[in-house]
């Protein structure tokens, strides 16, 4: 005599039912819905400081790779770099010379003083000594691509000048206003370039 007692299911297993011959197939279990917000242990780890994912899934850092200064930015200030080399060679003569460089015009400053009053010695000194530095301010700014760099130049310059002509020329006389007037003379050279590349872009 056969036992006809139907045994237990087996979960999550098919199961013939003896006494109906009918094959009982477990329900399939429910999927877990696709939630847009993940638990924290299926969230990828955080990135270093300063790392972003690209697109294609690589990992890299964020912060821009080195600029390299093209052929064509070295070319714009090749003949910038020579004039200022040239236009530095002479300043060092006019600023080492035994004697005033304008101790031959005597003659000269006394006549234009007398045609023009108002030009005295002392003013064309100073606008002199403005018109010497003009070059140096264009020139600096046509090559350093920090232009706040201009003015602190300029003046440890004409300091470096003045000083060389106290310690070592009995004849030349530094001059605060010389300094006051260089620094002057590099600004209007600064001032120039920008005024310059201005009206270009307006064109």
């Amino acid at each position: 005599m056969s036992d006809e007692r139907e045994s237990p299911p087996v979960p999550g297993a098919t199961h013939v039912n003896a006494a109906t011959a009918t094959l009982m197939v477990p329900p399939r279990p429910e999927l877990p819905s696709r939630d847009p917000q993940r638990p924290a242990a299926a969230q990828p780890p955080p990135l270093p400081p300063g790392w972003t994912v690209a697109s294609a899934g690589a990992v890299t850092p964020s912060r821009p790779m080195p600029r390299v200064p093209s052929t064509r930015a070295r070319s714009a200030t090749f003949w910038p770099r020579v004039l200022l080399g040239l236009y530095l060679f002479v300043l060092t003569g006019i600023a080492l010379w035994p004697v005033p460089v304008d101790s031959g015009a005597g003659p000269a400053l006394r006549l234009i003083a007398r045609v023009f009053p108002v030009l005295t010695h002392a003013r064309l000194e100073f606008g002199a000594n403005i018109l010497l530095f003009v070059p140096l301010g264009v020139l600096l700014a046509l090559i350093l691509q920090q232009r706040h760099l201009v003015v602190p130049i300029a003046f440890i310059a004409t300091v470096a000048i003045e000083s060389m002509q106290a310690l070592m020329i009995d004849r030349r006389v530094p001059s605060v206003m010389d300094i006051i007037a260089n620094v002057a003379g590099a600004c209007v050279g600064l001032v120039i370039v920008a005024l310059v590349e201005w009206w270009r872009a307006r064109r």
